[in-house]
């Protein structure tokens, strides 16, 4: 501490007063943000038996025989319902938070424009959540279908089987996003179409690595999850064009 020269000291305490303002903003939001996912977690925790029962409704599992392997996995099964319920209904609280404290940086038709784009972050996000729990059902319609034609019998293990559902369904609705960043940051000219467009199986690549690294046992499966982010990547090509013709 004695080797620290005081011209060090005056620029440290400057930069701590300099940010401060903001780290404290930054505190505020984090807060109010954790807080609301905290009271949402507890909610969905408290009613995890109705999300469970329209969940397996859902998926048209009534006839099917679900199984609890441990006598505690009830309570992993209330908590993983609550965490998957805290992050669905905090997600556009999050959004909301990020433009309020990117508001004074940004200028007027950057802020603007992020206003226009929240509402189709939240489209996006409930369209790639339905779309996964849609896959999931068509794959465990399957698997039955194929175990009773084989007849081998099936017994699923319903902390496994919802864990993995609400999983790729939440993570399929945060992928859904990307078409956004690309477009905003297209009109913000940090990046263009063409740069994109040269990219293209990069992105194919990562979309496709993405999808493997879920927890399915379908390769099929994956294909049909990564259709849509391949469909939304060349959607967004189309509509960076039509910006830059229009521009």
């Amino acid at each position: 501490m004695d080797n620290i020269k005081p011209s060090e000291t005056s620029q440290l305490s400057e930069s701590i007063r300099k940010y401060s303002p903001y780290l404290f903003e930054i505190r505020k939001r984090l807060l109010i943000t954790m807080s609301f996912f905290g009271v949402s977690s507890i909610v969905g925790f408290v009613f995890y038996e109705r999300i469970i029962r329209f969940i397996i409704d859902l998926l048209s599992l009534n006839d099917v025989n679900i199984v609890f392997t441990s006598p505690f996995q009830f309570i992993n099964l209330a908590i993983n319902s609550g965490i998957a319920t805290g992050l669905t209904l905090t997600f556009p609280l999050l959004i909301y938070q990020i433009l309020s404290f990117l508001k004074p940086a940004l200028k007027k038709f950057e802020y603007k424009m992020l206003v226009k784009f929240m509402p189709f972050c939240i489209i996006l996000f409930l369209s790639g959540f339905s779309f996964g729990i849609y896959v999931m059902k068509w794959q465990i319609q399957l698997f039955l279908a194929k175990s009773v034609s084989l007849g081998i019998g099936n017994i699923l293990d319903i902390n496994h089987l919802l864990n993995t559902v609400l999983f790729i369904s939440v993570l399929m609705g945060i992928a859904f996003q990307f078409p956004i960043i690309i477009i905003f940051l297209t009109r913000l000219g940090i990046v263009t179409r063409n740069q994109l467009s040269k990219k293209r199986r990069w992105v194919y690549l990562g979309s496709l690595i993405f999808v493997i690294l879920l927890p399915l046992d379908s390769i099929l499966a994956d294909f049909l999850l990564v259709f849509p982010l391949v469909v939304l990547f060349e959607l967004t090509l189309v509509l960076a064009r039509l910006y830059e013709k229009r521009k």
